[in-house]
Order: C-alpha cells, then sequence, then structure tokens
C-alpha cells in the first residue's frame, strides 16, 4: 500500500510539473504573441507594415510556428510569431536577405514583390537572367532581387550565361557592356575579365553605385558572398566605406575599365544582332551583348524648383564629417533624408523639410535618431513643408501657413529615384506590373 501510494505521489508530482511547464510555456507564447501583435499595429500605424520590395511571404497553412526564420532574419523586428504562426511585422523595412527563406524547415515562406493591391513594375527576364531582347541582360536590383549578395551573384550568372553562349569576336566590337558599377556591375565586369571577353563598364554616377550615395557609415552588407577574381568575402556588418575600399581594390588589380559620369542614353539593336550605346558624351560602342545592372533607382528625381541647378545642390551625401558651420536644407521624409539630417546636425545648422505631417516608412534606429534631436533641438524639422526656390543665399519654403525665407548654404535633395521603366521599354524590353510576384533565385 505505501509503494502504491509513493507511486501515486511521484506519478501526481511529475504530471503537476509537466503542467506548471505547459502553463509557463503557453504563458510565454501568449505574451510573446501579444508582443507581436502590438509590434504589427505599430507598424500599421507608421506605414511600416506593406512591404516595398522584396519580402517573405508566408504560408498559414503550412507554417509549423519553429521561428526558425525569425532567428536567421539578420534584420530587427521584421518578422514574429502570433498564435504559434510567423507573421511579418516591419515589411517596409525588409532588406531581402532571403536568410528566413532558406532557414524555413518546411517551405513555408516564398519571397515575393509586390502585394496583391500594390503592384511593382519588373522587366521580364528567363533563367538565364536574359530580357525579351535575345542579347540584353539584367542583373541585380532592377530585376527585384536587391540585397548586395543576390546582386553580386546575379551579375555573376548573367555573365556566366553569355559565356556558354559566346559568339566569335568581332572587330571593334565588344563582347559586353556592363551598365553600372553597383555591386552586380562590378561582379558581371570581374566575371567578363575572368574569362577574357573584351568588355567596358560604364557608370552614370560614380563606382558603387547605389551603394556610393549611402551615408558614410551606413551597414550595406550582412552576409559573406563569393566575388569573381577575388574570392569568399567573409566580412560581416560591412559599413559603406569599407565595401567601396574592397571594389576599388578589385577593379584596380584587375585592371576593369569603368567610365564613371557616363550615362547611356540610348541603346540601339541593330540588324546584325549587336547592339549600339550612345553616352551623354557623345561616345558610341558596338556590342554583342549588354548587361543592365543600373538598379531600381535609376535617375535622381528632381523638384523642378527654381535654381535647382546651382552647385549648392547635391542629391546625395558625400563625407559628411568635412561639412561645418553650414547653414543645410535637407528635402525629404525617407530613410536618407533622415540619416543624412543626423549626420550634418552636430557641426552644422539643420532643417529637415518634408511635405507630409510626419515621416513614415523609416527604420527603428533613424526613427529613434530623429526623435531624440527632436527632443534635444538639435534640428528643426519642418513638417507640411515645400522648398519652391533656391538662391545663392537662401531658399524659399512654403508651409501651411505662409511662406518662409531661410538663410542658406547647402541643399541636399533626396526624393527617391525616377524607375527606368521609359528607359527599358525604349529598348524594347517588356515590363508587367506584377501583384504578389514569386521572385525565384537562380542557381
Amino acid at each position: 500500500m505505501e509503494v502504491l501510494l509513493e507511486q501515486i505521489i511521484i506519478y501526481g508530482s511529475v504530471l503537476l510539473l509537466c503542467g506548471v511547464i505547459i502553463y509557463f510555456y503557453l504563458r510565454h507564447h501568449k505574451n510573446k504573441s501579444r508582443e507581436t501583435q502590438l509590434k504589427v499595429s505599430i507598424a500599421k500605424s507608421e506605414g511600416l507594415f506593406e512591404p516595398v520590395s522584396l519580402h517573405p511571404y508566408i504560408n498559414l497553412d503550412i507554417c509549423i510556428g519553429s521561428a526558425a526564420c525569425v532567428a536567421a532574419c539578420p534584420e530587427k523586428d521584421i518578422l514574429g510569431l502570433v498564435d504559434g504562426k510567423a507573421t511579418v511585422i516591419n515589411a517596409s523595412n525588409c532588406v531581402g536577405h532571403g536568410a528566413c527563406f532558406h532557414a524555413c524547415p518546411v517551405e513555408a515562406i516564398s519571397l515575393r514583390i509586390g502585394t496583391e493591391t500594390r503592384g511593382v513594375e519588373l522587366p521580364h527576364v528567363d533563367e538565364s537572367f536574359e530580357t525579351n531582347i535575345r542579347g540584353i541582360y539584367i542583373a541585380g536590383e532592377l530585376g527585384g532581387m536587391g540585397l548586395i549578395k543576390n546582386s553580386v551573384e546575379q551579375g555573376q550568372q548573367a555573365v556566366e550565361n553569355i559565356v556558354k553562349r559566346r559568339h566569335a569576336s568581332i572587330q571593334d566590337v565588344l563582347d559586353v557592356v556592363v551598365i553600372g558599377a553597383g555591386p552586380a556591375g562590378i561582379s558581371a565586369s570581374l566575371t567578363a575579365k575572368k574569362h577574357g571577353l573584351s568588355c567596358i563598364t560604364l557608370e552614370q554616377d560614380s563606382l558603387g553605385g547605389t551603394v556610393y550615395t549611402f551615408p558614410r557609415s551606413k551597414v550595406v552588407m550582412t552576409a559573406p558572398m563569393d566575388l569573381p577574381l577575388f574570392g569568399k568575402v567573409k566580412l560581416t556588418d560591412t559599413s559603406k566605406d569599407e565595401l567601396l575600399q574592397l571594389w576599388r581594390k578589385v577593379t584596380s588589380e584587375n585592371n576593369i575599365a569603368i567610365r564613371q559620369n557616363t550615362k547611356v542614353e540610348e541603346i540601339l539593336p541593330l540588324a546584325n544582332g549587336t547592339f549600339r550605346l550612345t553616352t551623354n558624351k557623345g561616345e558610341e560602342y558596338i556590342s554583342q551583348n549588354v548587361v543592365l545592372a543600373i538598379g531600381r533607382r535609376g535617375t535622381p528625381r528632381k523638384l523642378g524648383v527654381i535654381g535647382e541647378d546651382l552647385q549648392k545642390v547635391a542629391y546625395r551625401l558625400l563625407e559628411p564629417e568635412r561639412i561645418s558651420g553650414k547653414k543645410i536644407i535637407v528635402v525629404g521624409g525617407g530613410d536618407s533624408a533622415v540619416e543624412s539630417a543626423i549626420l550634418l546636425k552636430d557641426q552644422n545648422e539643420v532643417i529637415l523639410s518634408y511635405r507630409k505631417d510626419k515621416l513614415s516608412r523609416i527604420k527603428p534606429k533613424n526613427k529613434e535618431s530623429i526623435d531624440r534631436a527632436l527632443a534635444d533641438r538639435s534640428l528643426r524639422v519642418m513638417f507640411n513643408s515645400e522648398l519652391i526656390a533656391i538662391n545663392a543665399n537662401s531658399v524659399l519654403i512654403k508651409t501651411d501657413k505662409d511662406t518662409i525665407t531661410v538663410e542658406n548654404d547647402l541643399v541636399y535633395i533626396f526624393a527617391g529615384g525616377e524607375l527606368p521603366t521609359q528607359y527599358l521599354e525604349k529598348v524594347g524590353i517588356k515590363i508587367t506590373k506584377r501583384f504578389g510576384h514569386i521572385m525565384r533565385k537562380h542557381n
């Protein structure tokens, strides 16, 4: 009897312990669900819930709530769990890393661009990155996969596919012209060099492309990558400056010909299957193939105001630590504008002008920085304001109450970029607005 009683006590204790464990486990997950739901609500109120580029789409019928995707994501609060299922939180901040896609043990995640209600215009490319125009390839951000590591891989693969179909060289005709010297363009150029292709790279701005326009300290790389003619780059949390030093090193060591500040204004298909490219400098190049690696931002969007052609106006911030004692207007409400204003404010008198009543779609760290700057009055933000004229020593700003003149030395405009849709369509490349389009990684 005593033995039976002891066994009952032991079994009862085990059951009680299991019950306690299950209780705290369920309570923990319930609390985590509440936290995630709160974050989702905040993201919706701040305009960060809707994705703006490549993002994960979760099939809730397949998801088992392992949280492997949450752990794998290199960014903060992009994914979370609600009631045992994964959900997207701050989709606007997703960098399209794809780590969640690879980490999911049941393949419940697909990478998509556009939503059911908001379409994204994408060029037609096949598995070899070739467009509907034979001989023209697209790699990197322009095709929808914007992460640096992905862009490097695609630039390499596009040229590898050109090599597979390589025709005999033609006198005075290049094997390939690469348009854009960002990650995809540099990778394509290195791969062309590796295979002995005659190649020239044309960049409308500076080496690094879109990366070059980031503020100096911005982290732009979060995972290792393989770079043609260089090998594996094992840097993580890499700054823009470090990455640009790498680009300069590999292009210099391999004698890669990059024509900077050279914009290709026209790509004309010729009857013999080659292409004639004309630049803003009046130069012409004939090539058998073209790799477009220009990014989705295209050309910086201008405001179209009086005085915008003055030398004091810029569309990117370079070496902010060298700028001091200036009266500066920063125009825009996105991450680039906010980051630039924050970098400039300590050594200058900075005003951030934004046409709406609040900042939206900015990363959490930038929101924290701007809130601190507003609290300590180190930065002035003018909401519901519009820059309408730029003069040598001042600017004219229209607010919801009146129009004021502000003393000014420098103007930085971050109004986004004009998508190169018309540019592509002029060549004959098909463009389609995609809604919730599934992006497949090319191997």
